[in-house]
């Protein structure tokens, strides 16, 4: 039996974990619930229920997730588990987690409304059933046909307005363009419960991007399990290049940045597209994870410490300022020492922006599992600790670097008066932040020229040139 609704508005908070993507996700059914009749509340304005957004990516955030569904439970409102770690284990995490009253998956995101209904009559709906998706296309938390508004952006089709709604008020908002991955990495589950690649149309996504604007967003960040991917399965060539010229072309819409991209699908067109678009961001989040031949090919990845490092050059000879980050695995099944001195070359080498460094963890239904040659904890953490410290002087000595030179800064927030703020170079809230001076007049959301004075780690120091407020189309 479902109820559907509850007979006076109900309170509803969501918590979201994980990475871009889920924001995305969590946006989409907080206006799925809204659209219900939901009032959506945070954790100190007692709501009834509780929607925990969960991820399932390494085991620390599956430990994040399963915590952050007792702490909602110490409430005393209702629990309901979405999200990945629900879609992945189901029943099981149903069984081992009785404090949730409800754990549903993907599917169940259309009728997430009703569904809170019932657990707020008391019922317990039947746990998610999890599936093998590789094969399937990923559910979508709006079902895209029956949103019904349009918007208009000039020189393109309108496409549906996405009923969102923004958890944060801040001058950023993540985009989803597609959704599921067709890779086979050899260490990640993600493509089995998120399902084969997909990318969505452009019109539907220039539109988003049009409605986040009246939102007051002013950057966007693309996201994607594989943004290099997308419009493999869409009419035409260089989609991607062709996208980030419409978004370009959306009025209000100041900054575009990509994230997640595939060194080996990474293409000379698509560097100089985010090189000479002004309104693209010199930004290049690079999935390297490693730079050993032979590790990658155990990885089933492609690419060399040699390949990596003439990319970097190909993105710095196109775009000189450009910042660059990425994530590695140490630690992998095989690793030698040789491996290690292979990833550290690379890294001495290529000296990136931001480097988040990982210790392999063996993954459930992930060919990793079988692999030979596995390192104990213990090795593994030596391993994390070196490279950790390697990267913190390399991305410190690279910010250094940058003293002297001009910097593009978008507002973030203003704290008792302190103007704080991002860099061309750096994604927002995981590449370190710019705090300017002589900024007093600017609010989140605005462009700023400045120029570097000093740094701190990543973080930089600016002063604000006297200049009027930035266009588009000036920001480079």
């Amino acid at each position: 039996m479902s109820t559907g609704s509850t007979s006076a508005v109900t309170r509803v908070g969501l918590v979201t974990l994980g990475c871009a993507r889920n924001d995305v996700d969590s946006s989409e059914l907080a206006g799925r619930l809204h659209a219900d009749g939901y009032r959506l509340v945070q954790d100190d304005d007692r709501p009834d229920v509780i929607v925990v957004n969960t991820c399932a990516f390494v085991d620390s955030a599956k430990k994040d997730s399963i915590d952050a569904v007792l702490a909602a439970a110490d409430t005393g409102a209702k629990v309901v588990a979405v999200g990945c770690l629900a879609e992945r284990y189901g029943r099981e995490l149903a069984d081992a987690l009785p404090e949730a009253d409800a754990v549903l998956g993907f599917d169940a995101y259309p009728r997430l409304g009703a569904l809170l209904g019932d657990v707020l009559a008391g019922h317990r709906p039947a746990p998610h059933t999890p599936m093998d998706r590789r094969t399937l296309l990923p559910i979508s938390p709006v079902d895209r046909t029956a949103a019904a508004a349009a918007v208009s952006v000039p020189g393109h089709a309108s496409g549906p307005a996405v009923p969102r709604t923004l958890l944060d008020p801040g001058p950023v908002a993540p985009l989803k363009i597609a959704s599921g991955c067709d890779r086979r990495c050899t260490f990640c589950a993600i493509p089995s419960f998120r399902g084969a690649f997909v990318s969505r149309p452009p019109a539907e996504i220039l539109a988003e991007a049009a409605w986040l604007v009246d939102q007051g967003v002013r950057e966007v960040v693309l996201v994607s399990e594989n943004t290099t991917s997308y419009g493999k399965d869409l009419a035409g060539d260089r989609q991607l290049a062709d996208l980030l010229a419409g978004l370009a072309d959306v009025p209000g819409l100041t900054r575009i940045r990509l994230s997640y991209l595939q060194p080996a699908e990474t293409r000379p067109w698509l560097i100089q597209a985010i090189a000479e678009i002004p309104a693209v961001a010199d930004y290049f989040d690079m999935s390297f994870q490693h730079s050993s031949a032979a590790v990658l090919r155990r990885m089933r990845r492609y690419g060399s410490t040699d390949s990596f490092l003439h990319l970097v050059d190909q993105i710095r000879d196109a775009a000189p300022d450009a910042g660059i980050r990425s994530n590695v695995i140490v630690g992998f099944p095989g690793e030698t020492e040789d491996d290690l001195a292979e990833l550290e070359r690379f890294l001495i080498g290529a000296r990136l922006d931001a480097v988040g460094v990982f210790g392999y963890s063996d993954e459930d239904g992930t060919e990793a599992l079988r692999l030979d040659g596995k390192h104990s904890p213990d090795v593994i953490a030596e391993r994390v600790e070196r490279i950790t410290e390697l990267v913190e002087e390399l991305t410190s000595q690279r910010a250094e670097d940058r003293v002297g030179s001009p910097l593009l800064v978008m507002v973030d927030r203003v704290d008792d008066g302190i103007v704080i703020g991002h860099g061309d170079h750096q994604a927002p809230d995981v590449d370190g932040e710019v705090q300017v001076a002589s900024a007093e007049d600017r609010r989140p959301g605005d462009l700023v020229r400045c120029l570097v004075t000093g740094s701190e780690g990543v973080d930089l120091m600016a002063t604000a040139e006297p200049a009027v407020d930035v266009e588009p189309v000036m920001a480079r």
